[in-house]
């Protein structure tokens, strides 16, 4: 393998919760990155160009991103992956999935709201992983809190250590620009909304009176009071503890002003980690191995409406992936040739003939993946933690034209292989039960079938608290529940049984007459028994 394009890919996720300008801060590090020259906005104002990273219809209409979108391009000699994911709670599992397939992430804080909900949940999965973490903190020519107040919140809510790298003068209309701690640099913007500033003035070390002349002293005097604190009252930052996922390095700007961006990008790239191992369920592998593996993480369904595509999203795990070359499907146990795979700028896509560990391909599918899935060359793997979750919302799908049932049925089938919400059926095939986390999903599903599909159906409410997977070592036992239970049991798409209980006393009665019977939150006990949780301990949290 090419060590050079191992060690110069950076693939990361960017994460927040709904509103803190994630998606603005994408299409500004694509914008210095020289993937696009005019950056757009997720909100309907001036700048009239959407987010690149928002392409679907739905998303350009609500001003939120409902799918993670992949935006790949070359800074400074890095081959730069960036997975810009759904902030919006109702499509949290999409953002965990692509979690799984990132070496580190940005997380982008608001700074008048400091940690929010969704923050606290995105960056528990973070440490779940060790994930390395950079913090930016956003907005910070509106007005907001104190930079040492959002500090402190950020450590004690999160539970991780801080460490600014730059740090910002004044805030809100008093906003100046950003020091830069790691570079010993002063960098001073004029606001400018969409394209990459040309008249940034650098001034080296604290001491210059050129501080004074373009800052004021007042404000040059509360930069060096500011510094000299953070100096003594933080740790040094240290390259090792921020890829161990201990310490955050902080950076301060405005994504939609272009303050701070290009100082968290140069950063980014000198600090963050190449392509990292993956375990699987029989081994570790190693990115620098020769042989090619990889995993299905996202499957979009229509990426382009014109050809009613179906792209599965695959993460380059080890060796190089070549184009017209033999792959073994670990779950089929077949071999498949892929003549046309390609490389992304959110919807926009260009055949490549090879790809490195950190690359993320677009397969076409004609129906061969599910999210999960593992190509080798030839080894059987399975990589772990990619979980299916419980939803906590429940619809029985009723078609509005039955002369559409076929576009109906397809479409529910190949939404939900994308695996925002789940598809459970019951009754022998006749009931359509869909699962999401959220209300907002089934808006997306219905708006979706719509226009991609030209299937209309209304969504039922269903009296159904939780969905349960289960197992037990006695065979008899399991065919006993499932003949007694038949009324609450349905089937997801891997044919596995799942009990739909219509609350908590439903489950305990079912716990307490079925005692060799184990319940599960997730599905990743099928390829990891050590991750089983079982509704006992979860019922202890």
């Amino acid at each position: 393998m090419k060590t050079n394009e191992l060690t110069r890919r950076r693939t990361f996720g960017i994460i927040s919760h709904p509103d803190a300008g994630k998606t603005t801060l994408t299409e500004k590090l694509l914008l210095f990155g020289g993937a696009i020259h005019t950056a757009g906005a997720v909100k309907k104002n001036k700048i009239r160009k959407s987010a690149t990273s928002d392409f679907m219809e739905i998303e350009k209409q609500r001003g939120i991103s409902v799918a993670t979108s992949v935006m790949g391009f070359e800074y400074n000699g890095y081959k730069v992956n960036i997975l810009d994911t759904p902030g919006h709670k109702d499509f949290a599992e999409d953002t965990y999935r692509t979690l799984t397939a990132v070496d580190s992430v940005i997380l982008v804080i608001d700074c008048a709201k400091g940690v929010e909900e969704q923050t606290r949940k995105l960056m528990n999965v973070c440490r779940m992983r060790n994930t390395p973490v950079i913090v930016f903190i956003n907005k910070l020519d509106r007005e907001g809190r104190n930079p040492f107040e959002l500090l402190d919140e950020l450590e004690r809510e999160l539970g991780i250590h801080t460490r600014p790298l730059t740090w910002p003068i004044g805030i809100g209309p008093q906003f100046q620009g950003v020091y830069n701690l790691f570079e010993q640099q002063l960098e001073l913007f004029s606001p400018n909304k969409t394209t990459v500033p040309e008249d940034v003035l650098s001034i080296d070390g604290l001491a210059s009176p050129l501080l004074d002349e373009h800052l004021g002293p007042a404000s040059a005097a509360q930069l060096r009071e500011d510094v000299h604190l953070i100096e003594s009252a933080f740790e040094s930052f240290d390259e090792g503890h921020y890829r161990e996922g201990y310490l955050a390095p902080v950076f301060f700007g405005s994504a939609i002003n272009n303050f701070g961006v290009k100082e968290l990008l140069d950063t980014f790239v000198s600090i963050a980690p190449s392509p990292q191992p993956r375990e699987t369920a029989t081994r570790k592998v190693d990115p620098a191995e020769e042989a090619f593996s990889g995993f299905v993480f996202k499957i979009h369904a229509n990426l382009d409406p014109n050809h009613r595509d179906r792209i599965a999203f695959c993460r380059v795990c080890s060796g190089k992936f070549e184009r017209n070359t033999f792959y073994y499907h670990t779950r089929l146990d077949k071999e498949l040739r892929f003549t046309n795979p390609t490389s992304f700028m959110a919807n926009e896509k260009s055949i490549i003939e090879e790809a490195w560990p950190g690359d993320v391909v677009g397969l076409y599918d004609t129906g061969n993946f599910k999210i999960g899935d593992t190509l080798t060359a030839g080894e059987v793997l399975h990589f772990k933690g990619i979980p299916r979750f419980s939803p906590e919302i429940f619809r029985q799908v009723v078609n509005r034209n039955p002369f559409k049932s076929k576009q109906l049925d397809k479409g529910i089938r190949q939404l939900t292989d994308e695996g925002v919400a789940q598809l459970l059926i019951r009754d022998h095939g006749n009931a359509k039960i869909i699962g999401a986390v959220g209300e907002l999903q089934f808006e997306v599903i219905q708006f979706r079938l719509l226009h991609e599909y030209g299937a209309q159906c209304d969504f039922q409410p269903m009296n159904v608290y939780k969905a349960f997977w289960f197992t037990s070592a006695d065979d008899r036992q399991l065919e006993r529940f499932l003949s007694l239970q038949n009324h609450h049991i349905a089937f997801d798409k891997d044919a596995l049984p799942v009990f739909l209980a219509e609350g908590t006393w439903s489950l305990r009665a079912a716990q307490e007459m079925f005692p060799e019977i184990d319940f599960h939150l997730t599905s990743e006990f099928k390829a990891d028994p050590d991750a089983v949780q079982s509704i006992g301990q979860w019922g202890k949290s």
